[in-house]
């Protein structure tokens, strides 16, 4: 049987998305161990008569002007079908921190660019935008009201850029919300911030019932 990709499917983002990937071609390690990998499992099985092919490119640290300069190399060479982009949570934390790169809050700008060129350079490619999340725990106890701040001006950032780019919007900070009914935060943000397998396989059940259930759907 001649091996045909239906889709190709990017997954873009820091560390979260990074999941501790491989920089080879070894289909056991290149998706990571995080939530682009439990979503590729899934749908890899469910469509293996259209074999869709899946990439991850987040790189750990990454904020939205990182991921902006390395557009090129790491989404457009790719031509894919759909990109799914988490980004944000590093932005916030290096202004929490105080760090110098982060007195100039360049997310929504980066962001809009790199939307802006996805449009023009491969304008049927689908686009999934993922809301960043934090939970109080670990790194963001301290400061929690800024961090709080900070993250919801995000959250609403990405929502109008979902709205304004015709991409699917997936919600996360509610579903995490809702987790703490069943368990403390850092049974699912360790750090307040990085999942856990249990944070994982919350954000990869979310993704795939926002996006099969919507016009974006992979098959």
């Amino acid at each position: 049987m001649t091996s045909t990709h239906s889709s190709v499917i990017l997954f873009q983002g820091d560390s979260i998305t990074d999941g501790g990937r491989s920089r080879n071609d070894d289909p056991n390690h290149f998706l990571g161990h995080g939530y682009a990998y439990l979503i590729a499992s899934r749908l890899s099985v469910d469509l293996a008569a259209r074999q869709p092919l899946f990439y991850n490119r987040g790189i750990s640290g990454d904020r939205a002007s990182d991921l902006y300069a390395r557009w090129n190399e790491d989404t457009f060479s790719l031509k894919p079908d759909l990109i799914s982009i988490l980004i944000g949570v590093n932005d916030a934390w290096r202004s929490m921190n105080g760090e110098a790169s982060g007195f100039t809050d360049r997310l929504g700008r980066a962001y809009r660019h790199l939307l802006e060129e996805t449009r023009e350079v491969i304008p049927n490619t689908g686009l999934v935008l993922m809301e960043p999340f934090i939970l109080q725990t670990g790194a963001t106890i301290e400061n929690w009201d800024r961090w709080q701040e900070r993250i919801g001006e995000y959250q609403h950032l990405v929502r109008e850029l979902a709205h304004e780019f015709d991409a699917v919007f997936v919600p996360l900070q509610q579903q995490f919300n809702d987790a703490l009914q069943q368990a403390e935060a850092a049974y699912w943000l360790w750090d307040g911030v990085h999942p856990t397998a249990a944070g994982h396989e919350l954000i990869a059940r979310q993704w795939l019932d926002v996006v099969q259930n919507s016009p974006l759907k992979i098959q």
